[in-house]
């Protein structure tokens, strides 16, 4: 059918995700004065990539089932018996 959105926004979020959490595990103590000492490029980098990596699984998810039903292999469900 194409590609799943939740793989490029995954991607996108998991690439800048990780270049905010290096550049607030590396940068000066000084920088976060204004923010009462708290590294927030460390903290939404850890967040943007968690975000990141939730799309990525739920997009490498959502492909296994489109494979498995186009296979044969994804049986739909059996209704219960009326009676």
């Amino acid at each position: 059918m194409g590609i799943d959105i939740r793989l490029p926004i995954g991607m996108l979020f998991t690439a800048i995700g990780l270049i905010l959490s290096i550049f607030g595990a590396v940068s000066d103590r000084a920088l976060y004065q204004r923010s009462l000492g708290i590294n927030v490029n460390l903290s939404w980098g850890i967040a943007l990539l968690a975000f990141g990596i939730f799309m990525l699984l739920l997009g490498r998810r959502g492909h296994r089932r489109t494979q498995a039903a186009t296979s044969g292999e994804l049986q739909p469900p059996r209704s219960a018996p009326r009676g």
